[in-house]
């Protein structure tokens, strides 16, 4: 562990007393509990980890297997061992030096079967807007019947009390029993005094309002976690909720049993500069002299940078997790993969295009209810300000979803009351200004209209309506970037699929050296203790099966042969109803999945059904199309059970090995050495070739990790790629942690080395003139061996001696041959001798 970095990013007085010096994460749920996590304590430690980086730990919905859904803040998740497993686990890592940062989820709430389990939500179920826990959600209580509703019935309403599908019943609530309405699983509170009502009478005079599912799309009245109505959004700009549903947290914080909080999307809170200084300040002293080291999932699109007013370490790095990945793209292959992709498919349209599409299909649709909330605002105040009053309801409809889609970043950052940053003006009026072409000339007063009410710069500063409309347009658009963006668009385009990944932009393709040391060079001056991660339970690939497709922009001319090939072969198991896009994108993944041998059935269906039903152009998951999943599963089944057609992917496969080798020891190392606290995902220490959730949740053979681990310990030379991976992961952990000033610490400098190579990227950390380590990794090795090797290219390392620890080879400062520095592995990490 290190003490207090310096960097000029974070805000204010924020200064995080304990840094780790890098995480492993574990995905803790009821099949991987505190003490399983425990019970990995001593292979953390060997493997070169400071701090176990563990899922959110507070009570969530029974079941859950990710824990973003919670409903008790006051308790730990008691499948996972509650109180007592998660004591177990503190005590486990301090034994063995270590210490634990946990996932926080400030912004919602689970909505859950039975609703009893969440107490707040229960009473105000129960009680309305009267309830002490009214405050704690954002409900709109001006619909005409001031119900919150509750649409989870499988048919309207009038057919439910017909068929007789809803009843009363008496059911233990927080220990008590109680009347409740009850429709098969589902159980609502009885509002007191209507126990006695007839039925339909009984229903309608509840403080929420039951309804057909399909309802919720189009009225639903509470803020909600982008469109899932099982995720109602909480208040944690009220104080009186922040601190009852962060009391737990800050109690183990105190402890010392948490070092570190992972800041779950904070673009969804009303203030996000205010949440985290409450958290700095609820924080501060607890773990020493300064705050908890907090880290934020905030997605940075483009060259969008960190809020500097935000009290934090940085972010949980998407942002380097696309740069690293660029560095082993070859920028070369975008044009003759975007030809194929086009002759493949017959689509020529552009990504934006596609983006485009996608987002208004979400905004006039999945979030149609968020939308109408805001033109209600909007119409309201418009209405009672003569000077605005004639711009039309349905105006500021037009308005509102123009904007929303051409916004281009998850939010802008505008309090309520105060002056708009000058950035947030650029971001909304740049967005403003794409709209403004998609709309008649008529409506672009009404559109400066909003923008203006956006950016907090006309209405009444007592109008509460204003206020609400400032920040629920912000809390918007994050949800329209998300479900339009990650959950759509990138399902439906794959120039290369590895590219389709969570705050990036399939567009941007590749990263030099020269941009990638630019990029280090600020992460290090500005924002020192960000994390820096490669695979998250978030992302749609692994890291290595990105690794392995990246290959194919060094071999374009070859993957077209052999996509042309497998497709002729496989021309039996396409129906006519299969799209040739899901097509490629099925090639693609088992090409990026393919292991010892291909992945199997199950995985890839149940990718494929995501994936398709996400896209949302043939199939959904609300209306699903059984004759084109049908289409989709036999293909899939077919090309698995096919050994000609895998045998000649498995050709393609052992073209590649050496290229994916570089790709996935290259990444993982630069990474794990560049400026930054690394995460390691779970299981991810050797090559993991999952996809997305719940995929990426599959158990992990800790066993077999341990057992190639101690091999490696006692002297045996790597017989494999999991264990090349798990060599260049736990030495460089190693020596950050033995070194860690030079990592995370006030002398954590980083210098870009030079060298003759464009193929070559080499950096060092630690004091600029007295650097403790030189981190050498290949990249675009096929374009090198096209180039005739490395011959006698050479890098310019810092005077001095140097020891390689992968492999122990002895190298003297100065001007040298990378063929002397990179042999047995393509990445090196040259430590200075003592």
């Amino acid at each position: 562990m290190s003490e207090r970095p310096t960097g000029a990013g974070p805000a204010g007085d924020y200064r995080p007393a304990v840094v780790p010096v890098s995480t492993y994460r574990f995905q803790v749920q009821p099949a991987f509990t505190f003490d399983d996590a425990a019970a990995q304590a001593a292979h953390l430690r060997r493997l070169g980890a400071s701090h176990a980086y563990l899922s959110p730990v507070l009570a969530p919905a029974k079941g859950s297997t990710h824990g973003y859904d919670v409903v008790d803040h006051a308790r730990l998740n008691p499948e996972a061992g509650g109180r007592e497993g998660f004591d177990r686990l503190a005590a486990a890592l301090s034994e063995q030096g270590l210490a634990a940062v946990a996932d926080v989820v400030p912004n919602h709430m689970a909505v859950p079967t039975p609703a009893s389990d969440n107490a707040q939500l229960w009473s105000v179920l129960k009680e309305g807007p009267r309830s002490p826990f009214a405050r704690w959600f954002d409900v709109d209580w001006s619909v005409p019947d001031r119900a919150i509703l509750m649409a989870v019935l499988g048919q309207r309403i009038g057919q439910v009390l017909a068929a007789g599908e809803l009843s009363l019943d008496e059911v233990e609530v927080g220990g008590a029993r109680e009347r409740v309405l009850r429709y098969y699983d589902h159980v609502f509170p009885v509002r007191p005094g209507t126990e006695d009502l007839p039925l339909a009478q009984l229903v309608d005079r509840q403080w929420y309002r039951l309804a057909h599912w399909r309802v919720a799309d189009e009225e639903l009245n509470y803020r909600r976690f982008f469109d899932v109505d099982t995720l109602a959004a909480i208040r944690v700009e009220d104080r009186e909720v922040f601190d009852a549903s962060h009391a737990l947290l800050l109690e183990l914080v105190g402890r010392g049993d948490l070092q570190g909080l992972r800041i779950d999307h904070p673009d969804g809170l009303a203030d996000p500069r205010g949440y985290l200084r409450w958290l700095a300040e609820a924080t501060s002293g607890a773990t020493g002299d300064g705050s908890a080291w907090v880290v934020v999932e905030k997605i940075l699109e483009g060259d969008e940078g960190l809020p500097r007013d935000w009290a934090c370490a940085g972010t949980t790095g998407y942002d380097a997790l696309h740069r690293v990945g660029g560095l082993f793209l070859d920028p070369a292959g975008a044009e003759p993969l975007t030809e194929q992709y086009v002759a493949v498919t017959g689509e020529t349209g552009t990504f934006q295009a596609v983006v485009d599409h996608a987002k208004r299909e979400v905004v006039e649709n999945g979030l149609y209810a968020e939308v109408h909330r805001l033109v209600e605002l909007l119409s309201g105040i418009c209405h009672d300000d003569v000077d605005l009053r004639d711009h039309t309801r349905r105006g500021l409809h037009e308005c509102v979803v123009e904007l929303l889609v051409a916004f281009h970043q998850y939010r802008a950052y505008v309090v309520p009351g105060e002056e708009a940053p000058e950035e947030a003006v650029r971001v909304v009026e740049g967005a403003a200004e794409h709209a403004r072409a998609h709309l008649p000339e008529e409506r672009h007063d009404t559109l400066q209209v909003v923008v203006d009410l956006a950016l907090g710069r006309v209405g009444s500063p007592d109008d509460r309506r204003v206020a609400e409309f400032v920040v629920r347009f912000q809390q918007t658009c994050g949800p329209v970037m998300a479900k339009g963006i990650e959950d759509t668009a990138f399902y439906r385009w794959f120039r290369l699929s590895s590219l389709n990944e969570v705050g990036g932009d399939p567009t941007r393709f590749g990263t030099s050296p020269e941009e990638f040391h630019s990029f280090c060079t600020v992460l290090a001056r500005d924002w020192p203790a960000a994390m820096t991660t490669l695979s998250t339970h978030d992302t749609k690939r692994s890291e290595d099966v990105r690794a392995r497709l990246s290959v194919l922009s060094e071999r374009t001319e070859e993957w077209g042969a052999a996509l042309a090939r497998w497709r002729e072969l496989a021309v039996e198991h396409r129906a006519a109803e299969l799209d040739a896009r899901t097509e490629l994108l099925v090639w693609q993944t088992l090409f990026g999945t393919w292991g010892e041998g291909p992945i199997s059935a199950e995985r890839l269906l149940g990718y494929l059904q995501k994936a398709t039903r996400e896209a949302k152009d043939h199939t959904t998951w609300t209306a699903p199309d059984e004759v084109y999943e049908a289409a989709v599963e036999r293909f899939a089944t077919g090309v698995l059970g096919d050994e000609a057609v895998l045998a000649a992917v498995r050709e393609f496969v052992d073209l590649t090995a050496d290229a994916a080798r570089a790709a996935v020891l290259g990444q993982k190392f630069v990474q794990l050495a560049m400026p930054g606290v690394p995460d390691v995902y779970q299981g991810t220490e050797l090559v993991d070739l999952s996809l997305v959730d719940p995929d990426n949740r599959r158990p992990v053979d800790y066993a077999d990790r341990e057992r190639r681990l101690a091999a490696l310990d006692d002297g045996s030379a790597p017989r494999d790629l999991h264990d090349e991976k798990l060599l260049v992961v736990s030495r460089t952990l190693r020596v950050r942690r033995e070194h860690a000033e030079h990592f995370v610490g006030e002398r954590a400098d980083y210098s870009p080395v030079p060298t003759s190579s464009g193929n070559a990227v080499a950096f060092a950390r630690g004091p600029v003139g007295a650097p403790a380590a030189v981190a050498v990794a290949t990249r675009l090795p096929v374009a090198l061996q096209r180039l005739g090797g490395w011959g006698e290219h050479t890098l310019a390392l810092p005077e001095g001696s140097w020891v390689d620890a992968f492999t122990g080879a002895r190298v003297d400062g100065g001007t040298v041959r990378v063929a002397d520095v990179l042999g047995a592995l393509p990445v090196a990490l040259l430590v200075r001798a003592s």
